[in-house]
């Protein structure tokens, strides 16, 4: 997924953006609510970690305008706001789920499934390609003989934006955008070596190349 962080606090920011990309979602990190509203404008995100306190703002504020204007992207409060009625507040307001600091970033992880799973953010099809079973939503490929094939967060990131148009191309800057979050590097080749690992572990005919437009999914893929 594409995560938006809104986070004043650089400590915890810094161990949320590392935790969150770790598990293979891409995260760009807010410290204010003018960075936040700014990042909002200009990228369609998959979820919002949102604290309330801002250097500038409340957080409470950035929710309201979304909710004000239909957004329905799933938004996941972090605050030490611990009082009853700063939930119902923010609760009211939108918010999916409500955490309070400090985060339990095990716990974080399991509300973002949570909270993703309501949405269909993980719903992509299971698939078949050359004998592989691939279960995109448990993160599990099963081989022929019944072995467990293994693939890191950023392979899953790369095959998950395959999976999701199956049978249309998906240009370079598409999966790129999987991969890293804004003001990441990104080298010429990185496409190229993640679809090349795939390929080793999937079969080499598993993902086809559209020469000078992108990659997608086998044709044989059921």
């Amino acid at each position: 997924m594409r995560v938006l962080l809104v986070e004043d606090d650089e400590m915890l920011g810094d161990a949320v953006k590392t935790h969150v990309d770790r598990q293979g979602h891409a995260v760009d990190w807010a410290l204010t609510r003018d960075e936040a509203e700014a990042s909002l404008e200009a990228v369609a995100y998959d979820l919002v970690l949102l604290d309330l306190r801002l250097p500038d703002g409340s957080g409470l504020d950035i929710l309201k305008v979304l909710r004000a204007r239909r957004d329905e992207m799933p938004v996941i409060i972090m605050t030490a706001h611990d009082q009853v009625s700063d939930r119902i507040a923010g609760l009211n307001a939108g918010a999916d789920d409500y955490l309070v600091k400090p985060v339990d970033l095990g716990e974080l992880q399991a509300r973002i499934h949570a909270v993703s799973r309501r949405y269909g953010t993980h719903k992509l099809p299971d698939l078949t390609i050359g004998g592989l079973a691939i279960y995109p939503s448990e993160r599990r490929i099963a081989g022929r003989g019944g072995e467990e094939i293994q693939l890191s967060s950023r392979e899953w990131a790369v095959l998950d934006r395959l999976i999701a148009r199956k049978r249309a191309i998906v240009s370079k800057a598409q999966i790129e955008e999987a991969l890293y979050a804004f003001g990441a590097e990104v080298e010429s080749n990185t496409v190229e070596v993640y679809v090349s690992r795939l390929r080793r572990k999937l079969g080499k005919d598993s993902i086809e190349t559209v020469r000078g437009v992108g990659y997608r999914i086998s044709g044989d893929a059921t």
